[in-house]
């Protein structure tokens, strides 16, 4: 009776070893082609949005919407090597699909927030308000537009510091595009003394515009009084200028006053109050106690 247990054991266990090695294989080879498969679509995403960049540069597409159209179609192939793993395993796509579908809805409405962004992203790349290189103030802060993303958008400020902002932070505030017009208008005010010539120091402010090759003769240069300070005279010096040479020329013709001023005489005051004591003379200060 013994014999008869262990020789049905042992058929039992020769059984189970051949149906884990006919598993063994079928799965491991499932799993290894899993995974070549897995490898060969995450390099040919890569390649795929490489390859859109490159044509759509060819073509003259805008620079600002390249990278988001690489993005979708690297993960568009993403999305067909996930598929074509799962049918590996013999796992029905279509009712996957309908899962996902319930799956993506929920998740929509946790990453309420992320889901702006995208929308803000996608209104970005249509309205266009903002473009690669531009300078702009958005969300609070400036600086040169980097890229702009399906969920944020990368600037680097004026000394080269890297910020990243949500898209919804930018297209749900007021965007200043220092950038977009080709022309500036440069605004400086020249304050003089009272006791100088108003009119020597506009012709000097009017010369310094004109003789710059910079400032456009159209529209003219606006050189004129705008206050009585507390201080001083304020001269409005006003002059167009294209987007390019707008901070060289504020800084020369800025030099360039100061430099024609004081050869002229012309003085630049420095804050100062007048005191006038009414209905008597002002108290003589008390003479220092000396010790004995």
């Amino acid at each position: 009776m013994d014999s008869i247990t262990n020789a049905l054991n042992l058929q039992e266990m020769e059984a189970l070893t051949a149906r884990l090695v006919e598993m063994g294989v079928q799965y491991g080879l499932s799993i290894v082609g899993a995974v070549l498969i897995l490898i060969g679509g995450w390099i040919i995403s890569g390649w795929a949005k490489r390859g859109v960049q490159r044509a759509l540069a060819r073509a003259g597409l805008d620079e600002t919407i390249r990278p988001v159209l690489g993005s979708v179609v690297r993960y568009g192939v993403l999305l067909v090597t996930l598929i074509v793993v799962l049918n590996q395993f013999g796992v029905q796509t279509a009712s996957l699909i309908a899962v996902l579908g319930a799956a993506g809805l929920a998740v929509g409405l946790a990453l309420q927030g992320t889901l702006s962004n995208v929308a803000a992203g996608v209104m970005l790349l249509i309205l266009r308000p903002i473009k690669v290189g531009e300078f702009v103030e958005a969300a609070g802060t400036s600086g040169t537009v980097k890229s702009i993303d399906l969920f944020t958008t990368e600037l680097a400020t004026a000394d080269n510091v890297y910020i990243s902002v949500p898209n919804s932070a930018i297209f749900g505030q007021v965007i200043t595009n220092y950038s977009r017009n080709p022309t500036r208008r440069l605004d400086l005010t020249l304050s003089i003394d009272y006791e100088d010539d108003m009119d020597k120091a506009i012709a000097l402010a009017r010369d310094v515009m004109e003789g710059d090759p910079r400032i456009l003769a159209e529209p003219a240069p606006v050189v004129a009084v705008k206050a009585l300070g507390a201080s001083s005279v304020d001269i409005a010096v006003r002059g167009f200028a294209t987007t390019a040479d707008y901070w060289p020329a504020y800084f020369d013709i800025t030099k360039r006053l100061k430099e024609r001023c004081d050869a002229a005489g012309i003085s630049i005051p420095f804050p100062q109050q007048v005191l006038t004591v009414r209905g008597g003379r002002m108290p003589e200060p008390e003479p220092e106690a000396t010790s004995s």
